[in-house]
């Protein structure tokens, strides 16, 4: 398995209410982290995260409309943090894009409230889609298509009955009724393709 050389936090960004804030502190306790909250002017504050060999990374939280608001621009490299701040990520619904960079490659990851849209594999050959989160309205939409096709089924399989009952009540000739039967037939199958 390749090992990650770094993690980088593209244009990504936490939003918490104040009850979240005081979760996201609590919510931190690692024995290889330790973090501090500086308090700064007009209500922002700083949650520090590190590391005992002095490795950093500073959250400054923007007091906005009544929530704690985070936009995330950096560089990770220590495992310990950077598995900190994944879990803090997705736990309090991280919306952005995460780089997981290996020698040779990148894994890109769009992040929508925590969750993972797309993965994306990025070479120097290209990019080539690993995972895409499905579209829940899409799918709705194709099913309620299915249904209107299953509905169409169950028509012409009423009328190709009708046809038949026609067929058998009738003494001939069969010829109008057998070309709609086939006609009826070649629609059957279509809808079934």
């Amino acid at each position: 398995m390749a090992q990650r050389l770094a993690t980088e936090y593209i244009k990504a960004s936490l939003q918490l209410s104040k009850e979240q804030m005081s979760q996201f502190i609590h919510y931190a306790e690692d024995p290889h982290v330790h973090h501090r909250v500086k308090i700064l002017d007009n209500g922002i504050q700083e949650v520090v995260f590190g590391t005992r060999n002095g490795d950093e990374v500073h959250l400054p939280f923007d007091l906005k409309e009544g929530s704690y608001v985070c936009e995330l621009s950096f560089r990770l490299v220590n495992p310990h943090l950077t598995n900190m701040i994944r879990k803090l990520f997705v736990a309090f619904k991280g919306s952005g894009i995460v780089n997981r960079i290996y020698k040779g490659f990148t894994m890109i990851y769009d992040y929508e409230q925590g969750v993972v849209q797309r993965i994306t594999e990025h070479t120097a050959e290209g990019e080539k889609l690993i995972y895409q989160q499905k579209n829940a309205s899409l799918e709705l939409k194709n099913r309620l298509q299915s249904t209107s096709i299953e509905t169409d089924i169950e028509l012409v399989r009423r009328i190709v009955d009708q046809l038949l009952d026609q067929r058998n009540a009738s003494a001939g000739p069969y010829e109008d009724i057998d070309r709609e039967l086939q006609l009826q037939a070649r629609r059957l199958f279509s809808l079934e393709a």
